[in-house]
């Protein structure tokens, strides 16, 4: 009955109604698109971290995503040491790369160069690596400036077999073929001979990381714990370690972006209350005849309350259909840009907002729905 008469109530005052529900709409569509990134990041990492074809990655020091980016450290004689490990902990190969980004203006502009072996079978370091254009790359590449780009790479910058790759103003390299992986884990990498890039950024002896074979992959974890016993300097990560640095990354980003939604919900939250305040005003003289005919004071703020609640959950429906509209805009301009789609509608997002919106809904009618409550009938009925 009393859910029956709010709704009644707000369809009176159609156009302040549908406008103080565009406002919650627009406060939940925002934070299911912010939210939505960190669900879709987590998709992406989560799968490309398990096409990775080595059991361990190696880092000197601790290791973060920043590595990615930072000046190589790990230097190449432990490479040899680790190699001298085989028998104890049947380690059948370690791969050095180097990572070097060159920055751009835009997306299109800027690469993340990968020195690797160019002898190494690339299938054991990327799932389902697939050579779409030309070749890869061969052990007479050496020390050649040639390149092995991915698909989203290719397409993004407009770049074909002959194309010539600058990396800075005294080296380039030429594309000699176009590749992608399972999950699109080199789709946005320029895959170079180790020792070319080595020398085009004038680091011989130091690397990235180390991509470590094991004979017995299920050991990943035990032979990680042994290793950083043996070698305190380096940093040892299975797939599941990287994933989870990746996941402590993504859930700081939550914070900030949560940070940011809970401004818009504060000013939806407003708009509720000022929507349901100015009802009680122009409501007084109603609510004293219905006070004179026997309601109860929790009537009156039962009804009030329901009323920022339907107005609250109204707006997050709207404001979730909304938000799945930015997700897609969002995956759109992401997938032209990088070949990924970073944002992500799930289930839990969905139940958060609709909590969300049940919380404003209560916090923004309660001054309402108490005042409401607490009006005289005598006063209610002598006001005009």
């Amino acid at each position: 009955m009393i859910w029956f008469l709010a709704l009644h109530s707000l369809r009176q005052r159609p156009l302040r109604t549908f406008l103080t529900a565009l406002g919650i709409a627009v406060a939940v569509g925002s934070t299911v698109v912010f939210l939505s990134l960190g669900e879709g990041l987590r998709q992406v990492f989560g799968t490309q971290i398990g096409n990775i074809g080595p059991e361990l990655q190696v880092s000197y020091g601790p290791f973060d995503t920043t590595l990615f980016t930072a000046v190589p450290e790990l230097p190449l004689h432990y490479r040899d040491a680790l190699l001298a490990e085989e028998a104890r902990f049947g380690i059948r190969e370690v791969v050095p790369l180097l990572f070097f980004l060159r920055g751009g203006l835009s997306p299109s502009t800027s690469f993340m160069f990968q020195g690797l072996p160019p002898d190494q079978n690339l299938a054991e370091i990327y799932g389902g690596f697939t050579v779409l254009e030309g070749r890869g790359l061969n052990a007479e590449d050496r020390d050649a400036q040639v390149a092995v780009v991915g698909q989203q790479v290719a397409e993004r910058s407009r770049l074909s077999l002959g194309s010539v790759l600058r990396l800075n103003p005294r080296v380039s390299f030429e594309i000699v073929g176009i590749a992608n992986s399972t999950g699109g884990l080199i789709d946005n990498a320029v895959l170079v001979p180790l020792s070319s890039l080595q020398a085009a950024i004038d680091i011989e002896d130091r690397v990235s990381f180390f991509a470590v074979k094991l004979a017995e992959p299920a050991r990943a974890t035990e032979v990680a714990e042994a290793l950083a016993e043996r070698y305190p300097n380096l940093s040892f990560q299975t797939r599941a370690d990287v994933l989870g640095v990746i996941e402590q990354g993504i859930r700081v980003t939550d914070v900030v972006r949560l940070g940011i939604s809970v401004i818009a919900l504060v000013v939806g939250a407003i708009a509720v209350a000022n929507t349901v305040l100015m009802s009680v005003f122009e409501r007084t003289r109603e609510f004293g005849v219905i006070r004179a005919l026997g309601a109860k004071p929790r009537f009156l703020f039962g009804l009030v309350l329901s009323e920022a609640i339907i107005l609250s959950l109204v707006g997050a429906g709207f404001g979730v259909l909304l938000g799945q509209g930015g997700i897609a805009l969002v995956n759109r301009i992401a997938e032209h840009l990088i070949g990924l789609e970073v944002a992500a509608l799930t289930l839990r997002l969905v139940l958060f907002a609709v909590m969300i919106a049940i919380v404003m809904g209560l916090a923004s009618g309660l001054l309402p729905a108490a005042r409401a409550a607490r009006i005289p009938i005598a006063t209610a009925m002598a006001r005009e």
